[in-house]
C-alpha cells in the first residue's frame, strides 16, 4: 500500500491521508476533495514534482500556437480552482511534510499492527481516529488566527473538477481518436 498524505504548513495538523495500492492519479483527486469538503480550498500546495502532480511533456506546436502547457490532471485541478501549484526540488524543500513521513512510518505503522489491521479497507477506516489523535498531541495553534482556507463556491461541481478529463477534437469525419481506437 501506498500512504498519500497532506499537513497544514501552518500548524503541522494532518488535512487528509488515505491508503491506496499504488500512488496514482485517483488517490490524488480523491485525496484533494476531501480536503476541499473538509477545510475548503488551499491557498496554495507545496508538493513534490512526481509525473502525477505535474506534466513532464514539453508543450507541442498546437499547445505553443494556442499559448497553453501540458499539464496533469491535478496541474489542471488546481489551475481551475485557482490553487497555487509550488513544485519542490529538494527533500528538505518539504521539511514539516518530510517529518511527517518519517513519524507515519514509525507510530502509524506500529498502531495499524497493534490494532490487528491487515486490509487497505481497514487501515483507511483506522486513519479519521488516528488523525484526531495526531491532531490533538502535535498540531499547533495557527498565529494568525485568521483561516487561510478559502470556501468552496457553493455551485461548484464536485463531481466534473475532481475527476479525469480529457479534450478531444471531432475530425472531419464525425469521428474522435481515444488510446488509438476511432
Amino acid at each position: 500500500m501506498t500512504l498519500l498524505g497532506a499537513v497544514d504548513d501552518a500548524t503541522g495538523k494532518i488535512v487528509a491521508l488515505l491508503f491506496r495500492p499504488s500512488e496514482d492519479q485517483t488517490g490524488y483527486l480523491l485525496l484533494l476533495r476531501a480536503i476541499a469538503l473538509t477545510y475548503g480550498l488551499p491557498m496554495a500546495i507545496y508538493h513534490d514534482r512526481h509525473t502525477i502532480l505535474r506534466s513532464p511533456k514539453q508543450p507541442t506546436l498546437d499547445d505553443e500556437l494556442a499559448g497553453t502547457e501540458p499539464m496533469s490532471q491535478i496541474q489542471r485541478l488546481l489551475a481551475e480552482l485557482g490553487i497555487e501549484s509550488i513544485p519542490a526540488y529538494s527533500p528538505q524543500a518539504k521539511g514539516r511534510v518530510e517529518r511527517l513521513w518519517g513519524t507515519l512510518q514509525d507510530r502509524l505503522v506500529k498502531e495499524i499492527a497493534i490494532a490487528g489491521i491487515t486490509t487497505m479497507e481497514g487501515a483507511n477506516s483506522f486513519l479519521p481516529g488516528f488523525i484526531e489523535r495526531y491532531n490533538a498531541r502535535f498540531a499547533k495553534a495557527p498565529t494568525d488566527p485568521e483561516s487561510a482556507w478559502v470556501t468552496l463556491p457553493k455551485d461548484l461541481d464536485l463531481t466534473y473538477h475532481f475527476a479525469v478529463r480529457e479534450s478531444r477534437t471531432v475530425r472531419g469525419d464525425n469521428c474522435i481518436q481515444w488510446q488509438g481506437r476511432l
